[in-house]
């Protein structure tokens, strides 16, 4: 069967009959090009080789003057017919409501009539405020021509909003599933399930992420690493008053750690997959680090494939379906504030990484840290090496699981296997 390609914003999706897709980029010149363009906010369609292909050239073309107003009409439909619709091809659909996007890329996106992946995620949980809104209450500007945005752009006014999805029992004991940067708190749907048949099981995106707020630097946020551990702070007390297990992956371990150094009388255990350990884990892979680049990283955040797809499957074996992968582009689709959101934490990585994972390291190796503690290590990582985790662990004498078949996002790769690893491992008595 011939595969299925889609071309968006300067990079070739193919899309294959098992609905797995995977990222050809095209030249850089290219893709400077289409995501200046994409920044400018201009929207048109163009079919291309239409037995095969549907072009998005809303970047490539002249600026439309009259795109802003545009934005400010009622929900609309456009449909994007292939001329191969009658040899099986789907329309492609974009469908969400126009008024929630800020002008720096189209709102919604999907590959159906029905309701997205994404909608019904978003319907399984609920809005926390937590978190005080720095700042002095001005609205938020893009950090390139300085132009206000727009509400989906604008942080709340009082508190943060942060996306949670919550399954199993009120009464069970909380586990708190924390995803890494840059991920979401979707990729944990596959956990969710299996723990919440004895506990309460419960995951959030992450301020910048998914579906809670995406505050512009110097608008109330600037992603720093102090603040996410404060954030987090006031995140766990609004959600549960009692001892929690906390469950983290990738690079938001060091934000963790030095959270539950200060709380330890809060937690029974804590879970470490994949985290950030060695010196050597301190240099960002490039496919993260380009978006701490001055100009290009603001450009590229723009890209949805490069900002969620090529992110999630350039670090292990993980090959995702077209559903999931639009789940994981629809901030990016919808809103230009989360792009700046990545841009912005990509520059903090960059900057307080190497010291985050020496304090990490620090706190674990201290006598004064009484918290139980296992790292979950996904064998195929491509970002960070699995050299020295596992005598580290030794040493310390913490608990160490190997998965041979999972990459840096274990709960992606192996999610059923996790969640029953993190099941047995809490299950255990202190």
């Amino acid at each position: 069967m011939t595969s299925k390609r889609k071309f968006c914003r300067g990079t070739l999706i193919q899309k294959n009959p098992n609905h797995e897709i995977s990222i050809i980029p095209t030249s850089l010149s290219s893709l400077f090009c289409s995501h200046f363009m994409a920044i400018q906010a201009n929207i048109s369609f163009l079919s291309f080789q239409p037995s095969q292909f549907v072009l998005d050239s809303r970047f490539n073309a002249p600026l439309n003057l009259n795109f802003f107003s545009k934005y400010r009409e009622r929900r609309k439909m456009v449909r994007i017919c292939s001329k191969a619709k009658s040899e099986g091809q789907e329309d492609y659909l974009i469908d969400a409501p126009v008024s929630i996007g800020d002008g720096f890329s189209f709102s919604g996106g999907k590959y159906s009539d029905g309701p997205s992946p994404s909608d019904e995620w978003f319907r399984k949980g609920k809005m926390v405020k937590a978190y005080p809104v720095g700042g002095t209450g001005q609205k938020a500007k893009d950090p390139i021509f300085g132009l206000t945005m727009g509400r989906g752009s604008q942080a709340s006014t009082d508190l943060f909003r942060w996306f949670c999805v919550e399954s199993g029992s009120a009464t069970n004991h909380s586990v708190i599933l924390i995803h890494g940067f840059p991920s979401q708190a979707y990729s944990y749907r596959k956990v969710l399930p299996i723990l919440s048949k004895n506990y309460r099981a419960i995951t959030f995106d992450w301020l910048g992420f998914g579906f809670s707020d995406k505050p512009q630097p110097g608008y109330g946020f600037n992603y720093t690493s102090d603040e996410y551990v404060s954030s987090l702070e006031s995140l766990i007390d609004e959600l549960t008053p009692g001892k929690v297990s906390l469950v983290v992956q990738g690079y938001a371990a060091p934000v963790v750690v030095r959270y539950a150094i200060n709380h330890q009388e809060k937690l029974k255990d804590i879970i470490l997959v994949n985290p950030p350990l060695m010196d050597k884990h301190a240099n960002l892979p490039s496919t993260l680090s380009i978006f701490s680049n001055f100009l290009l990283g603001e450009v590229f955040s723009q890209d949805p494939l490069r900002a969620s797809d090529k992110l999630l499957t350039s670090c292990g074996p993980y090959k995702m379906k077209e559903d999931d992968a639009m789940v994981y582009r629809r901030p990016y689709l919808t809103s230009g504030s989360s792009g700046f959101a990545l841009n912005a934490l990509s520059k903090t990585l960059k900057k307080e990484l190497k010291a985050n994972i020496e304090a990490s390291r620090k706190i674990l190796s201290s006598e004064d840290w009484k918290v139980q503690t296992t790292v979950c290590w996904g064998q195929r990582d491509r970002w960070l090496m699995y050299d020295g985790v596992q005598k580290f662990c030794k040493d310390l004498g913490y608990k160490f699981v190997d998965l041979p078949s999972a990459g840096h996002h274990v709960q992606e790769d192996s999610g059923e296997e996790l969640g029953k690893i993190i099941s047995k491992i809490i299950s255990e008595p202190v």
